[in-house]
């Protein structure tokens, strides 16, 4: 059996799905994370799956043979708390997480309630050191 992933970059309008935010200070959030990832990777904003916001591209195979693409940094406004998508397996990722401000982390995210609880110039820092770790990483990363 193959093993199919659901989340894909696919072209629904990233606009579109910050404008379904049924939260107002979530959807503010969003925009201004949406521009803070925008600036900070100089990619453009994909959707990837029904939720997530992907910046940039990189193509993974671990040793069992599962292989995939995936964004090299993302984030989605979900209905709890904003997710922020980071590489993992990264020292200099839990340095910066001190500093970050509040949050809870997960296997692959990082949870925030609100941008107003972090520290700006870290997220910029995480979000630089997930792209310098992936492209040395995967370096055929688009």
């Amino acid at each position: 059996m193959v093993y199919e992933l659901k989340t894909k970059e696919d072209d629904s309008s990233v606009i579109e799905f910050i404008e379904a935010v049924e939260s107002p200070k979530k959807r503010e959030d969003a925009y201004r994370l949406l521009d803070i990832f925008t600036e900070t990777t100089g990619y453009q904003a994909k959707m990837w799956g029904p939720s997530i916001i992907g910046f940039g591209k990189y193509h993974y195979k671990y040793a069992t043979g599962h292989e995939g693409d995936a964004p090299l940094v993302g984030f989605s406004p979900r209905k709890a708390k904003i997710s922020l998508y980071f590489a993992t397996g990264d020292d200099k990722r839990e340095e910066l997480l001190k500093q970050f401000g509040k949050h809870t982390t997960g296997k692959a995210c990082v949870y925030i309630n609100k941008i107003a609880d972090i520290d700006g110039e870290v997220l910029k820092a995480l979000i630089t050191q997930s792209v310098t770790f992936l492209k040395e990483t995967y370096p055929d990363c688009e």
